[in-house]
This record gives structure tokens, sequence and C-alpha cells, in this order.
């Protein structure tokens, strides 16, 4: 699967391990960053990863930041995208 991933620096170490377990499991993987800790704005990072998904450049898109809350938003200003705030195996 083709899967667009993306952080804020609150984000990163996470994204950085969800990363490489995709890729360990064979999936396509597009990184737009944060590539660091240093401080971001998130939203820019969750438009780059709603338009890789709504273009249908990725099947999916993962967003990590702080809370989920503001990514989610963020990327659901995007027409044909849907995000939510995950955060356990049953949201």
């Amino acid at each position: 699967m083709r899967i667009a991933i993306g952080a804020d620096h609150a984000g990163y170490t996470l994204k950085d391990h969800l990363r490489a377990r995709l890729a360990e499991a064979g999936h396509e993987l597009h990184d737009v960053g944060a590539h660091s800790e240093v401080s971001v704005d998130y939203p820019d990072f969750a438009a780059e990863v709603a338009r890789a998904v709504a273009a249908g450049s990725a099947e999916r898109g993962i967003l990590v930041c702080g809370s989920g809350i503001g990514m989610a938003i963020a990327a659901n200003r995007h027409r044909g995208v849907r995000a939510a705030a995950c955060v356990d195996l049953y949201s």
C-alpha cells in the first residue's frame, strides 16, 4: 500500500518508529517530514499528506502530532479527505 506519513516536531519520534514498522511490512512510504524535533507548523505537514491522499498518489495517510486533533482538523480542510484523531485500537 502507498502511504503518505507526516508529523510535526511533537510527533517526529513516533512517526519514525511507525515508518520503520510500515517499511518492514512492505508498504511504500512517502515521508513528508518533519525530519527532526525542531519546532515546525503542523498544518504544513497535514496539508502535504492530505494533498497526496486526495490526488491518489497515496492510498492512505498517517499524521502524527502532540494530540492528533490539530492534524485531523487541518487535513479535513481538503476536499476528498476524511481524517480522525485515533489514540487507541478502537478509535
